[in-house]
C-alpha cells in the first residue's frame, strides 16, 4: 500500500531502505520517548539509529488526537471536516509521519497509541472546556479510522488509548451518587474500545490491537478526578463486583464485553524493585504481574472481556537520582533493576515484551513543594543533557543470575540485542583470580536470548562474551563483554544482576 507521508520523511525512508531490520524477537524489546521522536525531531534521527544499534525491536509512539485534529480548542466541529477520512486537509499529520518513517527507516516496528485527548469539540460536553471530559466514542472512532488507514503500511499494532485510569488522559474518574464514589472511566473507556477496535480491525485486518495501557496505581476516591486503581478499573471494564459477580444495572445495563487481541500495561515500579510486591491489592506494578493475571483470567473466563492470555509491558522505567532526589533511585539501582525486569518479563511466559521509557531524561520542573519540585519525568537511559547513565552500558547485553535461597545452582540468563553473530561464551573468574576462564559456548535465539544452568563457585564472578556481526562500517568485530555479575558481592534479591560496564570491564 501506497504510505502517505511527508516528503522529506519519505525520502529519509527510502534513502535508508537498505537498512537491516531488527531481529525476529520472540520476546521484544521496546523504546518510547515522545519527547524526542514528536517534539524534538531535529534530535531524533541520532537516537533512532542508536536504538536500532541496541537491537530496539520496536518503538511506541503516540497518535495525538489532539494535535492531529483540526480547530483543538473550538467547542464545535469544524465545517465540512471528514473525520474518517485521512486525507482530509484540515488533519496534521506532519510529525506522526516523520516520526514513523524514521523509526521504519532504521528497520524498526512501530506500535501506535491512538489516544486522548482530543480537541474540545470531541467531548460529549464540549461547553466545560475540559477536552478530557467524557470523549464521545464515535469521533474518536473516526480517528482511529483515520490513523489505521493512514499507516496500514508501516504499522501492525494499534493500542487503544493512554493510561485511561489516569485523570491527566480521561476525566471524569468517578461520580459522586449518595454521597458515595462511583467508577464512570472504566464504562467510559469500555465505550471508546468498543468504537474503535471494529473499525481499526475494518481498516488494517492484520493488525494487533491492544487495549487497557493502564498506570500500575490509584488511590481511594476523595474527588471525581482520583486516579483509579488498575485491578479494579479492570473489574469494572467487565461490569463484575469485587467478588466477580456480573453487575446490570446503572452504567453496565445491557453490557457488552469490550474486545481486543492482547492487553497493554504499564508497570512502573516507582521506587520498588522489581520482585518486590506492592501490598495494595488492587495495585500491580512489576513485582505484581500474578495479580494482574489472575484478574485478567477471572474476567476472561467469565466472557467480562475478549483478550487473549499474553501482554504487553508498554512502558516501563525507574526515575533517577540524579537529577531527582524525590522520586528517584541511584543510577546504580536503575542498572540493577532494569536487567532484573527484563529476565523476570522474559521468564514470565505470558509477557510478550518489555518497552522502556525513556531514552533522554525530561528537564526538571520546579512546580512547588515536595515531588513538585522535581516535575517531569526523568526515567531516561540518558540525562536530559545526552550524557549516558550507567545503565546505557548494558543496555545491549544485560545479565542475570537467578539463584534462590540456599541453593548451590543457577541460571545464568542474557540477552544480546544488538544484532550479534549468535554465540555467546560464558566465562567464569574464580574468588582471587584475575583471570576469566570460558565455561561453555550458547547458541542464542531468535530474539538474542540464552539460558544456562550450572553450579555456581562461591564468591566466583561471572560474565559472558558477545561479537556483533560484521558490517560495512566494521568488517572484522571485535569481541564484547557483557558486565559482571561478582557473587562474592551480598545481594539480597535472587536475582543477581551485571554492574554497569567500566573501561577495564
Amino acid at each position: 500500500m501506497k504510505r502517505f507521508v511527508m516528503a522529506a520523511a519519505a525520502a529519509a525512508a527510502l534513502a535508508a531502505a537498505g537498512a537491516p531490520a531488527a531481529h525476529a524477537a520472540t520476546f521484544e524489546v521496546g523504546m518510547e520517548d515522545e519527547g524526542l521522536i514528536l517534539s524534538n525531531q531535529h534530535l531524533a534521527p541520532a537516537a533512532v539509529e542508536a536504538w536500532k544499534n541496541f537491537g530496539v525491536d520496536v518503538v511506541r509512539i503516540h497518535a495525538r488526537w489532539w494535535e492531529i485534529a483540526p480547530a483543538d480548542s473550538s467547542t464545535t466541529k469544524p465545517s465540512g471536516f471528514d473525520a474518517g477520512n485521512h486525507l482530509d486537509p484540515q488533519y496534521d499529520w506532519a510529525k506522526l509521519d516523520a516520526a514513523i518513517a524514521m523509526v521504519r527507516a532504521q528497520g524498526i516496528r512501530v506500535m501506535l497509541t491512538l489516544t486522548g485527548p482530543g480537541p474540545l469539540w470531541s467531548s460529549s460536553e464540549p461547553a466545560k472546556r475540559n477536552p478530557r471530559y467524557k470523549p464521545e466514542p464515535k469521533e474518536f472512532a473516526d480517528f482511529s479510522k483515520a490513523a489505521a488507514t493512514r499507516y496500514k503500511a508501516d504499522v501492525d499494532r494499534y493500542l487503544i488509548w493512554n493510561e485511561p485510569n489516569q485523570k491527566g488522559w480521561l476525566q471524569p474518574q468517578w461520580e459522586k451518587i449518595s454521597g458515595k464514589y462511583q467508577p464512570v472511566s472504566p464504562h467510559i473507556y469500555r465505550s471508546l474500545v468498543r468504537a474503535a477496535q471494529p473499525v481499526v480491525k475494518a481498516a488494517d485486518p492484520g493488525a494487533e490491537v491492544v487495549i487497557g495501557e493502564l498506570a500500575p496505581v490509584g488511590n481511594k476516591p476523595i474527588s471525581v478526578d482520583t486516579p483509579m486503581r488498575p485491578l479494579a478499573f479492570l473489574r469494572s471494564f467487565g461490569c463484575v463486583d469485587d467478588r466477580y459477580k456480573s453487575i446490570k444495572t446503572g452504567r453496565c445495563k445491557g453490557f457488552k464485553a469490550a474486545k481486543g487481541d492482547t492487553l497493554g500495561y504499564h508497570p512502573h515500579p516507582q521506587k520498588y524493585a522489581p520482585d518486590r510486591v506492592n501490598p495494595d491489592q488492587d495495585a500491580a506494578q512489576f513485582g505484581d504481574l500474578k495479580r494482574l493475571f489472575t484478574t485478567i483470567d477471572k474476567l476472561r473466563a467469565r466472557k467480562r472481556i475478549s483478550i487473549s492470555k499474553t501482554i504487553h509491558l508498554t512502558e516501563f522505567g525507574y526515575e533517577t537520582s540524579p537529577p531527582d532526589p524525590s522520586s528517584g533511585i541511584s543510577t546504580t539501582l536503575q542498572t540493577k533493576y532494569l536487567q532484573q525486569a527484563s529476565y523476570i518479563a522474559w521468564a514470565t511466559k505470558r509477557v510478550r515484551g518489555l518497552s522502556f521509557y525513556q531514552w533522554d531524561d525530561e528537564r526538571v520542573q520546579n512546580l512547588g513543594s515536595g515531588t513538585k519540585r522535581y516535575s517531569g519525568w526523568q526515567t531516561g537511559l540518558r540525562f536530559n543533557d545526552g550524557r549516558p547513565k550507567p545503565v546505557l552500558s548494558i543496555m545491549a547485553s544485560p545479565f542475570v543470575i537467578d539463584q534462590k535461597p540456599g541453593a548451590k545452582s543457577g541460571l545464568l540468563w542474557g540477552q544480546v540485542r544488538a544484532e550479534a553473530q549468535g554465540q555467546v561464551k560464558i566465562e567464569e573468574r574464580a574468588k582471587g583470580s584475575s583471570e576469566f576462564k570460558t565455561l561453555t559456548t550458547r547458541n542464542t535465539s531468535a530474539d538474542g536470548t540464552f539460558s544456562y544452568r550450572r553450579t555456581l563457585k562461591t564468591g566466583a564472578s561471572y560474565r559472558y562474551v558477545w561479537t556483533p556481526k560484521p558490517s560495512l562500517l566494521d568488517p572484522n568485530p571485535q569481541p564484547r563483554t557483557s558486565g559482571i555479575i561478582d557473587l562474592s558481592k551480598k545481594e539480597k534479591s535472587r536475582y543477581k544482576a551485571a554492574a554497569a560496564l567500566t573501561t577495564t570491564s
